[in-house]
């Protein structure tokens, strides 16, 4: 089985990183495969229309989503590490694929379709060749393309999905400060394993191990993936793209008002008052000081001393994740609240 191989230098600059491009391949695989998870079926219903009509419109489109929705072999012309960390924008990545000449564009499609996933393949019409790719300049439509598609089915809900993957970063950065890189790594997907000192095994097909290069190793949550997968870009460069924890939780309820708070919850506002009870409740799933403030409505200054005053009664933790700062709950705050409403992905 093929592992990447890590020297100490390679393993002390691997870090964690954002791809808003993995988030768009992994949501349209996850919403062109037939037959969701349960937890998925109401998003899969709903958007499945959407997608279903833009690609009947349009071959290249059809020809390609159904490809890369049926195969084991995600092509290098989509899968990119990400190039800027936690910073990593959509039109940087886009950029990188638009890069790509129709030559390398086409050798990599017939390398995916070589490897025709035994589930799925059988279910798209279009995968079984390459009669769709007419014409030229496949990579900048394969841009255009993902743009539509995170615009359509992506960018509204970014910003819970960003508090998400934050939070699993957030979660494995302490591990690996506190156990290691093994610990950091564990259960983040059956395919993968820390197998050595110096080792990982990706997947359990066979083929060619990979020396990961002096930058290091990027490993990439994603909110919506049925899987994992390799991201390789300039010699030495990789990225493993992987299920974050909490990924089947569903989005968070609507907040309820602390005005209205009645039984346990008004006692809770006049313990700690009736803004900080507000944010308590609004950290049922993470989130920064500015997200808090759009979703209480208040300043950010208000929110900002509300803050102070939880994180110094130890009823919420901050960690900081690139230039932001995540705000959650700690195990004292959950046990206030007491209603047992803390993340799912919590508990594992």
């Amino acid at each position: 089985m093929a592992v990447l191989r890590l020297t100490p230098l390679a393993l002390s600059r691997s870090r964690f990183a954002l791809s808003p491009l993995a988030e768009t391949l992994g949501t349209v695989i996850a919403l062109a495969r037939p037959g969701p998870a349960p937890w998925h079926a109401a998003w899969h219903a709903r958007r499945l229309p959407a997608l279903t009509a833009a690609l009947d419109a349009d071959p290249f489109a059809a020809g390609l989503i159904g490809l890369i929705s049926a195969t084991t072999w995600l092509p290098r012309c989509v899968a990119i590490p990400p190039t800027d960390g936690l910073r990593t924008t959509l039109a940087g990545e886009l950029a990188a694929v638009r890069a790509v000449s129709d030559a390398d564009f086409r050798a990599e499609l017939e390398t995916s379709l070589a490897h025709p996933h035994p589930r799925y393949a059988a279910r798209h019409r279009r995968q079984h060749d390459l009669s769709w790719l007419t014409g030229h300049d496949w990579a900048a439509r394969t841009a255009d393309l993902l743009h539509a598609l995170w615009t359509a089915h992506i960018a509204p809900d970014w910003p819970r999905r960003r508090t998400l993957l934050e939070r699993d970063i957030a979660h494995r950065a302490g591990l690996l400060a506190t156990r290691g890189w093994p610990a950091a790594l564990d259960q983040m997907s059956r395919h993968s394993t820390w197998v050595g000192p110096d080792a990982i095994r990706f997947g359990h097909r066979p083929g060619p191990d990979r020396d990961i290069g002096d930058t290091g190793m990027l490993f990439v949550p994603v909110s919506l993936a049925t899987g994992t997968w390799l991201c390789e870009g300039p010699p030495g460069h990789y990225a493993q793209v992987y299920p974050a924890r909490g990924a089947a939780a569903a989005p968070p309820a609507a907040t309820a008002s602390p005005t209205t708070a009645t039984g346990p919850d008004r006692a809770l506002e006049r313990l700690v008052g009736t803004g900080r009870a507000g944010l308590l409740h609004a950290l049922r799933q993470p989130a920064t000081s500015t997200e808090l403030a759009a979703r209480l409505q208040q300043s950010l200054g208000t929110v900002g001393g509300h803050l102070a005053v939880l994180r110094d009664a130890g009823l919420v933790v901050g960690t900081r994740v690139g230039r932001r700062v995540v705000y959650r709950r700690t195990e004292r705050g959950d046990l206030l609240i007491g209603d047992g409403e803390g993340d799912a992905s919590a508990k594992g």
